[in-house]
C-alpha cells in the first residue's frame, strides 16, 4: 500500500479521498526538520503546507510526487525535486476567492479602523468615533500589482461592490487581457503607485519579485494610501514599510503574509495601531480548505496510479520521473 505523508494538518476530506483510492494517510507529528526527516524515509507522497527542504527530499527514496497545499512553492526545493524526477504540483484556483475575500476585509479594515474600533468598543469607549479617522472606498483608486486569478477576482470585487477605479500593473499580462477586465492597465509600477489610494499586491515570490516594495516604491506611493499584502511576505521590504508607517505616509496596511512566519512578536510590525494583521489564513475558510485538500488527494492519486497530474510545476518532469516500488505497483493495479 502506498504512503502518503500529510505534513501540516488539511481538511480531512483529502485524507478520506486518499483511503478511498488504497492510499495510507500518515499525519506528521513532527515540530522540526530532523523529525520531518525521519518521518518522510518511507512515503511514496507527501502533501505540504509549509514547504519541503531538499535534506527532506533526500531523505525519501520512494517519493513519487510533492503536492502543495495551494499556490506558492516558493518553500520547497521546487528545482531540487525536479532533478530527482519528483513531480511538484499545486492547486492554482483551489482557494483564490477566499484569498481575494481577505484582500477585501483587510482593506475595508484599515480603511475603517475595524481593530481600534473594537478594542475601543469592548472598553466602552465611545469618544473613539470622534478621534480615530476612518476612510471610504466609494471611488477611490485600486491598484492591482499582479492579475492573476486573485487579482481578477478582488478588481470584480472592488469594482461592482464599491465603485472603485481599478488599475493594474502586471508585466505577464497583456493590454487585451486587462481590457477584457473591466480596469485599465498602466505601464509600471511606479505609474500605478503614484496614483492609487490602495495598493493590493498578488504576485509570487521570485527573486525577481522580492522586495517589489522596497523604501522608492513605498515614496512613490499616495501619500494616506492603503498597502496590502495577501501574497508572499517577501514582496515587501518590512523595515521601509515600518518606517513608512512611523512616519505616516501611509494611512495604513492589512497584512497577512510577513518575511518571517509565524511573525515574531517582536516584530516592529505587531507594535503599529495603523496595521492589521492575519496569521496567513487569507485561503483558509472551510469551503476553500476543503476544495484544496480534495485537490491535493486527487493528484496525489493520480500520479501514484500513472496518470499525470493536472496542475505539475513542470510537466517535462513527468516523463522522466522516479517510479517507486510502491507507485509502480499502484500504477499497474489501477
Amino acid at each position: 500500500m502506498p504512503v502518503c505523508l500529510i505534513t501540516q494538518p488539511i481538511h480531512p476530506v483529502g485524507a478520506e479521498r486518499m483511503r478511498a483510492a488504497g492510499i495510507e494517510v500518515r499525519h506528521s507529528t513532527a515540530t522540526d526538520e530532523a523529525g520531518r526527516i525521519a518521518e518522510i524515509h518511507d512515503v511514496d507522497a507527501a502533501i505540504v503546507r509549509e514547504g519541503l527542504s531538499a535534506a527532506a527530499i533526500d531523505a525519501a527514496p520512494r517519493l513519487a510526487v510533492i503536492s502543495n497545499h495551494g499556490t506558492g512553492t516558493d518553500k520547497i526545493a521546487v528545482a531540487h525535486a525536479h532533478a530527482c524526477g519528483i513531480p511538484v504540483v499545486s492547486t492554482p484556483g483551489a482557494n483564490v476567492r477566499a484569498v481575494a475575500e481577505h484582500a477585501m476585509m483587510l482593506m475595508l479594515a484599515v480603511a475603517r479602523g475595524a481593530v481600534l474600533a473594537d478594542a475601543a468598543t469592548r472598553r466602552s469607549d465611545w469618544q473613539h468615533r470622534y478621534t480615530v479617522p476612518m476612510l471610504s472606498l466609494s471611488g477611490k483608486t485600486l491598484g492591482i500589482v499582479g492579475f492573476g486569478r486573485t487579482g481578477q477576482i478582488v478588481a470584480q470585487m472592488a469594482r461592482a461592490g464599491f465603485g472603485m477605479h481599478v488599475v493594474v500593473w502586471s508585466p505577464r499580462v497583456d493590454e487585451a487581457e486587462v481590457a477584457a477586465q473591466g480596469v485599465q492597465r498602466v505601464e509600471t509600477l511606479h505609474a500605478l503607485l503614484e496614483v492609487s489610494d490602495v495598493v493590493s499586491l498578488h504576485r509570487p515570490l521570485r527573486p525577481d519579485t522580492r522586495h517589489t516594495i522596497d523604501a522608492a516604491a513605498l515614496a512613490a506611493m499616495k501619500p494616506g494610501a492603503i498597502l496590502l499584502n495577501t501574497s508572499r511576505g517577501g514582496l515587501i521590504d518590512e523595515p521601509a514599510l515600518v518606517d513608512a508607517l512611523r512616519a505616516g505616509r501611509l494611512f495604513g496596511a492589512g497584512l497577512d503574509v510577513f518575511a518571517r512566519e509565524p511573525l515574531p512578536v517582536a516584530s516592529p510590525l505587531a507594535a503599529l495601531p495603523n496595521v492589521v494583521l492575519s496569521p496567513h489564513q487569507a485561503g483558509s475558510t472551510q469551503e476553500a480548505l476543503a476544495d484544496t485538500a480534495s485537490q491535493c488527494a486527487a493528484q496525489v492519486i493520480d500520479a501514484l496510479a500513472g496518470r499525470q497530474p493536472e496542475n505539475m510545476l513542470d510537466p517535462s518532469v513527468w516523463p522522466r520521473r522516479r517510479h517507486g516500488t510502491v507507485a509502480r505497483a499502484m500504477a499497474v493495479q489501477a
